[in-house]
């Protein structure tokens, strides 16, 4: 029997599913102990509004400049709950794994969960793993749900932006979306570009803060970029959206690579990036508060919201005129997260 691949009979729920479980990845994930494992978790200290999300990843290649797919998943979850506002707390994570995978990357992969997950303050507290044939998935996908806690009573959602509000964005578009790309096709693209893939709950904590009730809208443009999230506020809240092309902070090996390609940085997808939506007299404040965080140092207003024609976003070019900015259409880059 070959130990350092995974097989079919991991994922049977006898004898080598346990020796998975309890030699790799339960230590890994959270070391619950043989006495406490249960067909599901208990959790403590839950009251008030929750926030509750669920998500999948297939990103093709599962190790990519700046992160992995184990990183990825518990920063994509974390991060939609963050913006809820939600204090996020515990984690359940599902694995779907080729038949023949390494254990010595699955047992990376878990590492590189753990650590991100410690590292955002959450806890993985259950989860399921299965095995299917070999060619039946691509090595491994992985599903996780999240709950936070609500701990305000703001109402921080994609309807509630307002006119006159400002558009605040932590830091440079684009640098998941090319770093996945650059790994999975071997590009040389004689620069360091690396995925932005980080767990943006404590950089919310701190914008709460600041802006208290002047903070009206969060949310992560991840596929479909920028300009697809902007879209959709604008057309949640039924407002109108003016972006600054000038002001929209692009990285320049990010912006070579977009023009080689022929890609606009404002459709690619972006993990660690978020969209404040916060009230002009806050906006300032809101601004210099983020810059001092490690995961805001290049924050930027990009834009404005109007009461013009419900759910219209036009960009300011940088010679001063006026284009539309539409959903993206199609799959720009595929199996990005």
């Amino acid at each position: 029997m070959n130990t350092d691949l995974i097989l079919l009979g991991h994922g049977s729920g006898g004898r080598l599913s346990h020796q998975l479980l309890d030699e790799l990845i339960i230590p890994a994930l959270s070391g619950t102990a043989p006495s406490a494992q249960n067909d599901a978790a208990l959790l403590d200290g839950l009251c008030g509004r929750l926030a509750y999300t669920t998500d999948s990843f297939v990103v093709d290649p599962i190790f990519f400049p700046g992160g992995t797919i184990g990183s990825l998943a518990v920063h994509g979850t974390v991060n939609d709950l963050a913006m809820m506002g939600a204090r996020p707390r515990f984690l359940s994570i599902g694995l779907i794994i080729e038949e023949g995978f390494s254990r010595a990357d699955l047992a990376t992969i878990l590492h590189d969960m753990r650590r991100a997950a410690d590292d955002a303050g959450v806890s993985i507290v259950t989860g399921d793993t299965k095995v299917v044939p070999r060619g039946k998935a691509d090595k491994i996908f992985i599903t996780s749900s999240g709950i936070g806690i609500i701990e305000h009573e703001l109402q921080i959602h994609g309807a509630n932006a307002r006119p006159g509000d400002r558009i605040i964005i932590n830091g440079t578009v684009g640098d998941h979306g090319i770093a996945v790309m650059a790994g999975r096709e071997g590009l040389k693209v004689g620069t360091d570009i690396s995925s932005d893939s980080a767990a943006l709950n404590g950089l919310v904590t701190e914008i709460i803060d600041e802006a208290g009730q002047h903070l009206h809208v969060l949310r992560d443009p991840t596929r479909g970029g920028v300009a697809t999230t902007i879209k959709e506020i604008a057309l949640q809240s039924a407002v109108s959206v003016t972006l600054s092309e000038k002001d929209l902070p692009v990285k320049p090996g990010v912006r070579g690579v977009c023009a080689i390609l022929g890609l606009d940085p404002l459709f690619v997808a972006n993990e660690g990036k978020l969209l404040a939506f916060v009230a002009p007299e806050a906006a300032d404040r809101v601004l210099a508060r983020m810059r001092q965080h490690p995961l805001g140092t290049e924050a930027a207003i990009i834009g404005s919201v109007s009461a013009g024609e419900a759910g219209r976003v036009r960009m300011e070019t940088s010679v001063g005129g006026l284009r539309g900015v539409e959903m993206l259409a199609g799959e720009q880059l595929p199996r990005i997260c």
